[in-house]
């Protein structure tokens, strides 16, 4: 029986190498193919190519055919390898180091990652990457071994990672997606007002929570700080954050530099598959940096750690003190199986100081800014409740928008739905904490099971719901507090017994096997995302290495050459100069023109950003839009900046159709009454809209009152 069953995974381990390499040949080939017509529709250099990494392919599949069926064949060429590599230990690390870079930069920095983009190509890449390193960075008498292995397939997931969180870095003036450009707008606000004209006392409301906007706008702290470097500065937020959750971990429990190292890099790896907004990730920090902390320190940060994550956002309130209660109870290492009352202590004084910091400092907060003019004791009542969150409040956030159920399950919106894409997220590692606890190398009892039991299935319902809400549900950020919960889970059976458990290798080849799969699969998706947007300028080349027209270039999602972006920018610049001698000038999309002077203005209209009126048309605000729609009836505007706007209605077989919907119905179709197209830029997503000399009848396009 045993026999039959090694025999199965050679088996599959064949058919899966051949079915991979097989494909990868394929995709070389639809590139090649198409670039000349000196063999048929091959280029004498491309059927040069062709033919080389065929015939690498097959030399790849013998491999792996003779390793597994016949290893003992290689034994003599394993000794003769392992033999140069330890005596050659500085070469052997600069070439692991040069293997693990090539692959993000080949597909990332250069246009090859644009011309090989099938999956079958990138997972021969990875597959070679993770074996090369492999074999570079172990040590000893074994070509491979247990820890260099997994060792390799950390640092080449994260690697991939790392690049695709540093992909929008770039000097392209216009945005980017739907709400980049004016999110950089509103990371400005808080240290870059100046830039507009605009006094820091002065009350502009920003979509955006306290915490984020503080993270994102420390670049403006810097004069004449430039677009890309505020680019390059978000990037590392998707990456710093994370690796300090890693550090205080290793501060905790961790003393080898290099096991802390690759914890740090998996924690990256698992949490970036929200995302995560960093707030919350510096929030998870401090308070694992506080697990096991004396209480005079532990009791102040975590009520700080509460405080600022529920002023970044009112659903984290509870979140740092669930946390750190778990951590203390399910953390806690015993011997007769009970917690002692010191574990108890611990547990519930640092869980309700994270749940005042969060829950009821916010609301004491009020008091140290009520005015010392007289007041009546219904108007400070009114103030104190008016900050922080209260159950009406709780009640308006989760019911003022559309709850959309059916995007738990697969949908456009989100390929997978929450639930698969929750699933696939962490299974491996539910997978890892069940044997554990099951095969008794990780010993909880009943109150540490419920410790993390309760927090987790909290957290689980509130992102569930979060992920429904309309405008939402198109990733998995909104379960961002389980996700850390999951990691935090994972840590705490790390370090009692986990790790003896992975760096011992005591684990069967199934959970090995599961091992494995939460390394690779948090990278998938990076490692396909990876490639360049910036080579506008050889799209001509593009076309032939991948066999496509001219009228399929728009499908490379390229970013516009320098010569028409040029053109747009001095073009809008002379529609605004001309309009702002006759009215004001709104900047409904692309306000990050304005941040970096792309664009100049006299004056700075700071109401009516895109976001912003996306967010109100979701709660059907008809208060807020009062206003826009009687400034936009009276053609305050003499010029609107904003992505082009049109106004089919969609269905949810579309991406995002019931958000689509919202905006047609609230803002194209209305400010198309009143406004007409002077000019679109399709290439950078841009239109200009001017008053109509004579405007319909439009109150029938106003949304009613409901």
């Amino acid at each position: 029986m045993k026999r039959s069953s090694i025999d199965f995974g050679k088996i599959i381990t064949i058919t899966i190498a051949a079915w991979v390499l097989v494909g990868a040949c394929i995709e070389f080939y639809n590139v090649a193919w198409g670039t000349g017509k000196a063999v048929g529709l091959f280029s004498p250099r491309w059927l040069i190519l062709f033919a080389f990494f065929v015939l690498m392919c097959a030399v790849l599949y013998a491999g792996v055919g003779l390793s597994v069926l016949s290893r003992e064949r290689f034994l003599s060429l394993f000794q003769k390898i392992i033999s140069i590599r330890n005596r050659l230990p500085l070469v052997s690390w600069l070439l692991a180091i040069l293997i693990l870079i090539f692959p993000s930069w080949f597909l990332q920095r250069t246009m090859w990652g644009i011309v090989f983009h099938g999956a079958y190509f990138r997972a021969v890449l990875w597959a070679l990457t993770i074996f090369l390193l492999s074999a570079f960075i172990t040590r000893g008498e074994a070509l491979i071994e247990w820890k260099p292995f997994l060792a390799a397939l950390t640092l080449a997931s994260s690697a991939f990672t790392i690049a695709v969180s540093l992909q929008g870095v770039t000097d392209y003036p216009f945005s980017m997606g739907w709400s980049e450009g004016n999110r950089i707008w509103d990371y400005s606000m808080r240290f870059g007002r100046g830039r507009y004209g605009i006094a820091y006392n002065q009350d502009i409301y920003v979509l955006l929570d306290s915490g984020r906007m503080l993270v994102g706008g420390l670049p403006f702290l810097i004069p004449n700080v430039t677009i890309k470097t505020v680019r390059f500065w978000i990037g590392l937020t998707l990456i710093l954050p994370y690796f300090l959750v890693g550090l205080a971990a290793y501060i905790v429990a961790e003393k080898n530099i290099r096991v802390w190292l690759l914890m740090t890099l998996w924690v990256f790896l698992f949490l970036r598959q929200g995302p995560i907004h960093s707030p919350l990730v510096l929030a998870a920090a401090l308070t694992i940096f506080l697990w096991r902390k004396p209480l005079w320190l532990a009791i102040p940060l975590i009520i700080y750690a509460g405080y600022f994550a529920q002023s970044s956002r009112f659903t984290w309130l509870f979140a740092p003190g669930l946390w750190i209660g778990m951590l203390e109870l399910a953390g806690a290492s015993f011997s007769s199986g009970k917690l002692d009352r010191a574990h108890w202590v611990r547990a519930v004084a640092l869980g309700l100081s994270g749940a005042f910091g969060g829950f009821l400092l916010p609301k004491l907060m009020p008091l140290l800014n009520i005015a010392t003019a007289p007041s009546t004791a219904v108007e400070v009542a009114e103030q104190i409740t008016s900050i922080g969150v209260t159950p009406d409040f709780v009640n308006y956030a989760v019911t003022d928008q559309p709850l959309l159920w059916y995007r738990l399950l697969p949908n456009p919106t989100y390929g997978t739905g929450i639930l698969l894409g929750l699933v696939i997220a962490v299974l491996p590692v539910v997978i890892f904490l069940v044997w554990l606890s099951a095969s008794k190398k990780w010993q909880l009892n009943i109150w540490q099971k419920l410790a993390i039991a309760g927090p987790l299935l909290a957290f689980l319902m509130v992102g569930l719901v979060a992920s429904t809400k309309i405008g939402g549900g198109g990733d998995l950020h909104n379960m961002d507090m389980f996700l850390i919960g999951v990691a935090f889970t994972l840590f705490i059976a790390w370090v009692n017994g986990g790790r003896d458990v992975v760096m011992k290798n005591e684990m069967p080849a199934w959970m090995r096997f599961v091992l494995v799969a939460a390394l690779i699969l948090p990278a998938v998706t990076p490692a396909l995302q990876l490639r360049s947007y910036n080579y506008g300028d050889e799209i001509d080349i593009l076309l032939v290495l991948t066999d496509k027209t001219a009228i399929e270039a728009k499908s490379f999602d390229m970013l516009p050459d320098s010569e028409t972006v040029h053109t747009a920018l001095k073009e809008i610049q002379d529609a605004v100069d001309e309009s702002q001698q006759e009215g004001d000038v709104l900047f409904m999309d692309q306000r990050q023109l304005l941040t970096f002077d792309y664009i100049r203005e006299a004056k700075f209209i700071p109401e009516y950003e895109k976001k912003v009126l996306m967010n109100e048309a979701l709660s059907t605000n008809y208060d807020y839009y009062s206003s826009f729609y009687i400034d936009i009836t009276n053609q305050r505007f003499s010029l609107i900046i904003t992505e082009p706007l049109r106004t089919p209605i969609k269905d949810s077989s579309f991406e995002f159709g019931e958000e689509n919907n919202a905006w047609v119905e609230w803002v194209s179709i209305p400010v198309l009454c009143y406004y007409q197209e002077v000019q679109t830029y399709k290439e950078v997503n841009v239109m200009l809209l001017v008053p109509k000399p004579v405007p319909d009848d439009c109150s029938e396009y106003i949304p009613p009152r409901k």
